[in-house]
């Protein structure tokens, strides 16, 4: 399933984090793909979070083998040491810059629950030939982290116009620095390419143009997503 000998490169996001990213990362990313078209009546509308379209879960067994990649090539990378919990689903991005929920005009964290001493480490496969879909931008808070904090909790409850003032911004996604946000670093989508990098850091997908997105896992912005929750390395 997954390229056994993967050739890895690591990329600076800022304030001494790496993006991992790995092409030809699937022996056969073609069949995933097909399997996201064959079961495209599976995919459903992502509750109210960052994700701003459809997911479908996938089953425990995968997660379990991407786990098993993770450790193996990746884990160490990140910083992260045994894994507590893994997930994984493939992703569709649907939703145009008029559509979108506040919160999901800005980059966000994959938090999960976790602890003192643990991390949350993520993946993105891209599973579109169409670069201009978009990839994956990271970014560092140019506010306190506090007054960052209280913006990402007060998104929730604004109203379009209110966020447009907040943001300085018209309804779209972000893919520039803005007064709240420093663009750090973007990579850019590649067919069969994998990202890994800790969730705690600011990202968002990179969509610059909305109007290309589609429902289609044939010709929209497919993605296989996986998360997982770790202990961290010590020091």
């Amino acid at each position: 399933m997954f390229n056994p000998h993967p050739h890895i490169t690591q990329v600076p996001i800022g304030d001494g984090n790496r993006c991992v990213v790995i092409d030809d990362f699937l022996a056969d990313p073609q069949a995933l793909r097909a399997l996201a078209i064959a079961h495209c009546d599976g995919f459903d509308a992502a509750p109210l979070n960052a994700f701003p379209g459809l997911e479908m879960p996938m089953p425990d067994a995968f997660s379990a083998r991407l786990n098993e990649f993770f450790i193996q090539h990746v884990r160490c990378l990140l910083g992260a040491r045994r894994t507590l919990e893994v997930h994984s689903r493939l992703s569709i991005v649907t939703l145009h810059g008029a559509q979108l929920q506040p919160v999901q005009r800005v980059c966000h964290r994959d938090r999960f629950a976790v602890v003192a001493g643990q991390m949350a480490a993520a993946c993105v496969l891209y599973l579109f030939d169409q670069p201009a879909l978009g990839g994956t931008s990271f970014f560092r808070p140019r506010q306190p982290l506090a007054a960052t904090n209280a913006l990402m909790r007060a998104l929730y409850g604004m109203s379009s116009a209110e966020a447009d003032a907040v943001l300085g911004a018209e309804a779209g996604y972000l893919a520039a620095s803005n007064g709240w946000f420093e663009l750090v670093h973007t990579v850019p989508a590649a067919w069969n390419r994998a990202i890994f990098y800790d969730g705690s850091v600011f990202h968002s997908s990179h969509i610059s143009d909305a109007d290309r997105l589609a429902a289609d896992p044939a010709r929209g912005r497919l993605t296989l997503n996986g998360f997982f929750v770790c202990r961290r390395q010590a020091g």
